[in-house]
């Protein structure tokens, strides 16, 4: 059976990627067991100062009883109490009032400063379990004319309960402290495709993803590729964009999951190529279908010699491979006529279209390159 036919099967639940932990995660006893004693006196020292005393836990262990109202406080005096090393080389697990610790909890034991943290992010906890999350679309269009869309990045955002809206790196750095990366950029993937189809795109949905978010792409990818054909979204219209590259430490990983997306009919995009060595290393490993230089890269490139001979490298190392060249972050029309005479295919930013809850269909018309306006 190819991959693709059995990607058309019922997709299961990857408990690593769609279950959020409990919701009393951060209330009922905290068995804590602690590196050395003086730092176990530390911890009781500042939860005494809550009304909080330690009992005797498995093991060497201490159990501490957290009420629901108690739980950011002790948090915080925690945070206060210990340094970091301490927190992180503290094992904490949550568990019912009153329940021991068994054999089936072994998994849950986790880095103490990774429960402070969490109980910091409830509103994180509370955002995903609502699911207010939404998708952004900002436009990628054909550099050469910049009136005609090729495509839309899809850019995640949180719902405050206000109605205004958390940007992406507060809630991935948020996650990325709490464990709870998984979760976040599997509902991320899913509000692109959910929102692209009430929108009914018909071009090119650019996805992101996050490689540190995938343990095995069969079981933690298998139902989004499942909610892409349910949306009834021809999977060659999909691309999907690889993100954070700077901490993807294994290139054999990445591969595996870069070869289930294109047995699977999709497309792949490089992102931040040229913020540094690793991404310049991927390009020959990966051989993506489209790769994005850096914003950053772009941003004056127009007036920086030095800037200038990088990009126009990477377009001409691009161009020679027959991989689609995408320039982002494009804001002054200086750097659109750059990548325009220098072979870059694509071109997104501020000065084409911000991005839009509601994916903007139509785009000024620009004078021909080398034409004054």
């Amino acid at each position: 059976m190819s991959e693709a036919a059995a990607l058309s099967g019922k997709a299961r639940p990857c408990t690593r990627c769609e279950l959020l932990p409990l919701a009393d995660l951060t209330a009922g006893d905290l068995h804590c067991w602690f590196p050395a004693d003086h730092v176990a006196g530390k911890v009781r020292a500042a939860l005494r100062g809550l009304a909080i005393d330690g009992r005797p836990s498995v093991g060497d262990g201490t159990a501490f009883h957290v009420c629901p109202s108690q739980s950011e406080a002790v948090a915080e005096a925690l945070g206060d109490a210990l340094s970091a090393v301490e927190q992180d080389d503290t094992r904490a697990l949550f568990c019912l009032p009153g329940e021991a610790p068994t054999a089936n909890d072994i998994a849950r034991v986790e880095p103490l400063s990774r429960a402070i943290i969490r109980a910091r992010s409830g509103w994180l906890m509370a955002v995903m379990r609502e699911r207010r999350l939404t998708s952004h679309f900002q436009p990628i269009v054909y550099a050469d004319h910049p009136e005609q869309i090729y495509g839309y990045e899809a850019l995640l955002r949180g719902v405050n309960p206000d109605g205004s809206f958390i940007s992406p790196g507060t809630l991935f750095d948020t996650a990325r402290g709490a464990g709870l990366l998984f979760q976040l950029d599997l509902s991320a993937r899913r509000s692109a495709i959910a929102n692209a189809h009430v929108h009914q795109l018909a071009h090119a949905l650019f996805v992101n993803f996050a490689p540190t978010a995938i343990y095995d792409p069969k079981a933690c990818l298998r139902s989004t590729v499942a909610a892409i054909d349910e949306a009834g979204i021809e999977r060659n219209q999909v691309v999907f964009e690889i993100v954070e590259t700077e901490r993807t430490h294994d290139p054999k990983h990445l591969r595996n999951i870069l070869d289930y997306y294109r047995g699977a009919g999709f497309r792949i995009a490089l992102d931040d190529v040229g913020a540094g060595y690793s991404s310049l290393n991927l390009i020959h490993l990966l051989r993506p279908d489209v790769i994005k230089l850096d914003m950053e890269l772009v941003r004056d490139v127009d007036r920086d010699p030095y800037k200038a001979r990088i990009a126009a490298n990477l377009l001409d190392v691009a161009n020679a491979l027959g991989i689609d060249a995408l320039a982002e972050g494009i804001e002054t029309e200086g750097e659109l006529e750059w990548v325009q005479q220098h072979g870059a295919k694509y071109v997104q930013g501020y000065l084409i279209a911000r991005p839009a809850p509601t994916p903007v269909t139509a785009i000024a018309s620009r004078p021909p390159v080398g034409v004054a306006a």
